[in-house]
C-alpha cells in the first residue's frame, strides 16, 4: 500500500486526480509491487476500495479490483504498418459480442477472412470499454481505460488489432466521450468529472469546460491516445458529439485531434453527429463525419416509413441530394448498429425489402461518393435482427433501462409489448450472427453482389453525374455507369 497526501497519488504508473479527497491510498493484492494482472483498488480517506479511475483492466467487472497492465510485454508484428487514405477504405462495423459464437475479440479474428473476401479494408469495432455484466451494445461504458473483460481484456484486442494488420486490414474503434453508464460508474467519488450543467440524453455530461475541467479533458484525450498507441488502433469513431457540450475557448474535440496528430503515424478521428457540422472537419480538424442524412433519405425511400426523423424525406431526389453530397470526409451507410437496433425488433433492411431492392441499396451506398459502411450481416441479407440489450446487477437499473427503452421507442409509434426487454438475455441470444445463412442460395447470392460492388471500387475515384429518371437513379463515372431502377427493383452496371 502507498499513499501520497493530501489529493492526489503519483506512483510510478498511476495517474489519479481526486481533489476533494485528503488521503489516496493504493491498495496492492498480496502487498507486493505493481506487475502485470497484479489486482489493486483505491481508497479515498480510508473508504471502501474503488477501481482505478485509469484502471487498464477489469478481470472480474466494474465493481472488482483494477488490473495493472505491462503494455510492453505483449509481441506486435505489424511493424511498419500504414492503414491508407481514409477515403480509399470500406469499412464493416461489427459487435464484438453478436458477431461469432464465442463472442470474444478471438471470434473476430476466425472470421478474418470472410471480410478479406468481401473485400473489407477497415473494421470498426463498436464500443469495448469496460460496461456492466458480460453482454451490451457497450455505449454503457465506466472505465475507459480497459477493454471489456468478456470480450478477452487488453491482450484480447491486442491479438485481433495485430491479426488486422496481418491481413492488411485497419481497426477503428467506437469511443465514448458524451456520457457514463450508471453502473459501476465511480468517477463521480474521485472528483467533478460530470457536470449537472449540460444534460445529455443519457445523463450528466463530461465537465469539459467548468471549474477543475482541465483534469477531465486530460483524462479524455490521454483516454483517446492511449487507445491509439497501446492498441495500435488505426482511428477512432466518436460518439454523438452533438452531445459533446464544451463552451471553453478550444472545443476538447479540437484538443482531442491536436494529440493525435502528435503520433507516430497517421489515425482516423471520425465524429458521429444527428446534423452535418462543418466545423468537425473543418475547425476542429477531425477527418469525416458518419452522414445519417443520406441513410436517412435512403430508408425513407426504399421502406417508404415517415415517422420521427424519416418525416423530411421520403423521394428520390432526397435520395439524389444526399448522394450530391457525399465525399471522402463523410461515411456512407443504408444500416448500422443505431439505425438497427433502434427498431422495436431490431429488424434489418431484409426483413422487409425484395432482394432487388436490397441490390439497389448496396448499389448506391458502395457506387455512391462517400465512404462506404456496412454493417454486420447486411452483406448476405442476415435475418437475425440487432436489438437493445445489457445486463445490469442493479434492479433499479434494470427496470429503468427497460421503461427508458419503452419510453424512447413510443416516439416512433412502437407499443410496450412489440419492444424486447434488453435486460433478458434472449434478446442478446436472438441478435447473434446465425453464419450458416450464407450456406443458403438466396444469401450466397447477396454476398456475391456485396463482393462484386467491393471489388468495382477502384473504378469509383472520379466524382459521379448523378441524375433521377423517374424511379431510376443513375450514378455514373467514366469506366462505370450504375443504373439502380428501384420501381422494378433492378440495377444495372454498364462497364465502359
Amino acid at each position: 500500500m502507498s499513499s501520497r497526501s493530501p489529493s492526489s497519488l503519483a506512483a510510478t504508473d498511476l495517474d489519479i486526480w481526486a481533489p476533494h479527497a485528503g488521503r489516496v491510498d493504493v491498495e496492492v493484492e498480496g502487498g507486493g509491487e505493481l506487475k502485470h494482472g497484479t489486482r489493486y483498488a483505491i481508497r479515498l480517506d480510508g473508504d471502501d476500495p474503488l477501481p482505478d479511475p485509469r484502471s487498464p483492466w477489469q478481470p472480474d467487472g466494474v465493481h472488482a479490483y483494477s488490473a495493472w497492465v505491462d503494455h510492453s510485454l505483449f509481441e506486435w508484428h505489424d511493424a511498419g504498418w500504414a492503414a491508407g487514405t481514409l477515403a480509399d477504405q470500406v469499412f464493416y462495423e461489427l459487435h464484438t459480442g453478436t458477431f461469432s459464437a464465442s463472442a470474444d475479440f478471438d471470434g473476430v479474428i476466425g472470421r478474418l477472412d470472410h471480410l478479406l473476401e468481401l473485400g473489407i479494408t477497415a473494421i470498426e469495432l463498436m464500443p469495448v470499454a469496460e460496461f456492466a455484466g458480460a453482454r451490451g451494445w457497450g455505449y454503457e461504458g465506466v472505465q475507459l481505460f480497459a477493454p471489456h473483460h468478456a470480450y478477452g481484456g487488453p491482450d484480447g484486442l491486442k491479438r485481433l488489432v495485430d491479426a488486422c494488420h496481418a491481413r492488411g486490414l485497419a481497426v477503428v474503434l467506437d469511443v465514448v466521450y458524451n456520457h457514463l453508464g450508471p453502473e459501476g460508474n465511480y468517477l463521480p467519488r474521485f472528483g467533478p468529472y460530470l457536470t449537472d450543467s449540460h444534460q445529455t440524453a443519457w445523463g450528466s455530461a463530461f465537465n469539459f469546460d467548468g471549474p477543475n475541467s482541465a483534469e477531465v479533458r486530460r483524462f479524455v484525450v490521454d483516454n483517446a491516445v492511449m487507445w491509439l498507441r497501446d492498441y495500435h488502433l488505426d482511428g477512432l469513431r466518436l460518439d454523438a458529439v452533438h452531445a459533446i457540450f464544451d463552451d471553453s475557448p478550444i472545443h476538447i474535440l479540437a484538443e482531442l485531434a491536436a494529440a493525435v496528430r502528435q503520433l507516430e503515424r497517421p489515425r482516423w478521428l471520425i465524429a458521429e453527429c444527428n446534423y452535418l457540422e462543418p466545423k468537425l472537419v473543418g475547425e476542429y480538424g477531425l477527418d469525416a463525419q458518419w452522414d445519417d442524412a443520406f441513410h436517412h433519405a435512403l430508408h425513407a425511400y426504399v421502406t417508404g416509413e415517415r415517422q420521427g426523423y424519416y418525416a423530411p424525406f421520403g423521394s428520390l431526389p432526397d435520395v439524389e441530394r444526399a448522394l450530391r453530397r457525399g465525399s471522402g470526409r463523410l461515411v456512407d451507410f443504408a444500416q448500422n448498429h443505431d439505425q438497427v437496433g433502434n427498431r422495436a425488433q431490431g429488424d434489418r433492411l431484409s426483413a422487409t425489402l425484395s432482394p432487388g431492392l436490397l441490390r439497389c441499396v448496396a448499389a448506391v451506398v458502395l457506387a455512391g461518393p462517400g465512404v462506404p459502411l456496412l454493417f454486420q450481416g447486411e452483406e448476405w441479407g442476415a435475418s437475425t435482427p440487432f436489438q437493445f440489450f445489457c445486463d445490469h446487477s442493479d434492479p433499479q437499473i434494470r427496470s429503468a433501462t427497460t421503461a427508458g427503452r419503452i419510453r424512447e421507442l413510443a416516439t416512433f409509434g412502437s407499443a410496450a409489448a412489440e419492444v424486447p426487454d434488453p435486460e433478458d438475455v434472449a434478446t442478446w441470444e436472438r441478435s447473434r450472427l446465425d453464419w450458416s445463412e450464407l450456406e443458403r442460395s438466396e444469401h450466397a447470392r447477396l454476398f456475391e453482389w456485396y463482393r462484386e460492388l467491393v471489388k468495382l471500387r477502384p473504378l469509383l475515384k472520379e466524382t459521379p453525374a448523378i441524375t433521377v429518371d423517374g424511379g431510376r437513379l443513375v450514378i455514373a463515372r467514366p469506366g462505370l455507369t450504375v443504373v439502380c431502377d428501384f420501381a422494378n427493383g433492378e440495377v444495372q452496371l454498364q462497364k465502359t
